[in-house]
């Protein structure tokens, strides 16, 4: 079922309908002959930042080019219903942008994602100056309901209840040549009260192995060496075709990619999380020792209240089997903060499980309702201060346990695959960042007179400083280690195409595929 205003033309090409695939160019700017800009901005979770990836794909392939900087001629929300305040966020970007508008004709404003999933028509009543609202079920819309706002000066509205196309069929615009995000399914079988993400993005429905499959080999083609993969359950992968393994049967099966370095999945469900699956990430030699595993809390009690179906004693004896298998694993987690009902005994459940897990970092939340969500009507909202203390507190654990976990880290000589951001203080201090193979993000220096690293490329340092949320590796000369990778080609070939130049050794003819891989949201306090 699908919700249209107002209805796609009668009698146009097809490729002009709901869920096309635009791969005209759009009309030029007016008077300048140029294709039109576009800005893509997103808000939310990792499946919003590989949606935005498909938006631009999609704009791109449809003849819209980056902004780069300057006003875009079309500018796209990628909007998120489970953060606090998200509606607040959306419609306030929205009203600094009504003058911008006003002031340059043409200019076309998109929403999409999970808010739009959940306000439909209510966007276009607060903001009707944007043009376009699309939901989580077809983002392969936005470039037909673009051209269809201009062609009849009114605003669209497409709201599908339910998947067309599979998102990753859809063209990619990635963010990153070495690493990238790889969907595995969407929508989710869980029914947590807490959450509306089932609401708005369906029932889970899974990719089959192949087609995941040809998309990482595709990746490393093209110079990837680490995918993602992602799903917002990625432990109960197979449930639609049957096979209650499938998931440690694709692990297994990225071991078998030639060129594929590193393999990380986000996230799983400690409910589905299964010994095969512990099995597959210890055997698998690219399976990387890290795993993110939300507890959400550690009372039993508030656990049955939030639908979410183990317990704590379930939850550890995950953590204690994965560390059995994989000693060195860096574990990281979810929680949330003052759900409704939650006492002073709960919470303190919560600390006790903390203490025990030494989790790696954490993402912690304080409640805040979420209209939709069961929770939402539950008694005993807690007031804004409870939380807040409790909030504070373990924060103050979690800092300690981390920092703690990562003195354990010194002295020891990590991989770090390079990336292309760096640390705020990295020009004043001279030093580059990456990922070590757990995940923790590791700040280093390339010592004077050794060859500098490109994005993509592994450096191997030993630890010499450790903080709450980052390690750092001053190395000597003879301390450090570089090894030059396909990725760091693949980045000197992105890096010349975007100047229009030729890359040494790049193949003619052949543009690279860019891979996206967002870095991990700061924990904010």
């Amino acid at each position: 079922m699908s919700l249209t205003i107002p209805s796609p033309l009668s009698g146009t090409n097809p490729s002009s309908g709901p869920s096309a695939v635009a791969s005209a160019a759009p009309a030029p700017e007016p008077g300048t002959g140029k294709p039109r800009t576009y800005e893509v901005r997103t808000f939310g979770c990792q499946m919003n930042v590989h949606d935005s990836e498909r938006m631009a794909g999609m704009l791109e392939n449809a003849g819209y080019v980056p902004a780069d900087g300057g006003q875009a001629d079309v500018v796209v929300f990628n909007t998120c219903a489970v953060r606090e305040n998200a509606d607040n966020k959306l419609y306030g970007n929205l009203g600094i942008l009504a003058p911008v508008k006003a002031a340059n004709p043409g200019m076309q404003i998109a929403v999409g994602g999970c808010l739009a999933q959940k306000d439909r028509e209510t966007i276009l009543k607060k903001a009707p100056w944007v043009d376009a609202v699309f939901g989580t079920h077809n983002v392969g819309a936005l470039p037909a309901l673009l051209d269809r706002a201009r062609h009849n000066d009114e605003a669209q509205l497409e709201i599908l209840e339910s998947l067309d196309v599979f998102p990753s069929t859809l063209p990619t615009k990635r963010d990153s040549v070495y690493s990238g995000w790889v969907s595995i399914s969407v929508g989710c079988n869980n029914t947590c009260t807490f959450c509306i993400v089932p609401a708005l993005r369906g029932k889970e429905k899974d990719r089959r192995p192949g087609d995941i499959l040809a998309e990482i080999q595709a990746l490393v083609d093209d110079g990837a060496i680490e995918v993602t993969l992602l799903g917002q359950n990625v432990n109960s992968y197979g449930v639609e075709f049957g096979d209650r393994q499938a998931f440690s049967k694709l692990l297994r099966a990225c071991g078998e990619i030639e060129g594929l370095e590193r393999v990380r999945f986000t996230s799983p469900h400690p409910a589905a999380f299964t010994d095969d699956v512990i099995d597959a990430m210890a055997e698998t030699p690219n399976v990387m020792p890290q795993l993110h595993m939300p507890l959400q809390s550690g009372s039993d009690k508030v656990l049955r209240d939030m639908r979410r179906s183990y317990r704590s004693t379930k939850f550890l004896g995950i953590l204690e089997k994965v560390r059995e298998k994989i000693p060195h694993a860096a574990i990281s987690t979810d929680i949330i903060v003052g759900f409704p009902g939650e006492t002073e005994e709960d919470f303190q459940a919560t600390l006790d499980v903390v203490e025990q897990s030494r989790f790696a970092t954490a993402f912690t939340f304080q409640y805040s309702k979420r209209p939709g969500t069961p929770a939402a009507d539950l008694p005993d909202q807690l007031p804004k201060a409870v939380v807040q203390e409790r909030f504070e507190r373990l924060t103050a654990l979690q800092d300690r346990i981390a920092a703690e976990e990562n003195r354990k880290q010194l002295g020891r000589r990590v991989e770090v695959m390079v990336t292309a951001q760096s640390g705020r203080k990295a020009e004043e201090r001279h030093r580059l960042s990456g990922r070590s193979q757990d995940q923790r993000l590791v700040h280093f220096s390339v010592p004077e007179g050794a060859p500098a690293p490109r994005p993509g490329d592994l450096v191997t340092v030993t630890i010499t400083e450790a903080a709450s949320f980052h390690l750092v590796a001053d190395p000597t000369l003879e301390d450090y280690s570089l090894r030059r990778s396909r990725a760091g080609d693949a980045w000197d070939r992105s890096q010349a195409d975007s100047c229009g130049a030729p890359a040494p050794g790049a193949a003619k003819g052949r543009s690279g595929v860019s891979l996206g891989m967002p870095a991990l949201p700061v924990r904010s306090r």
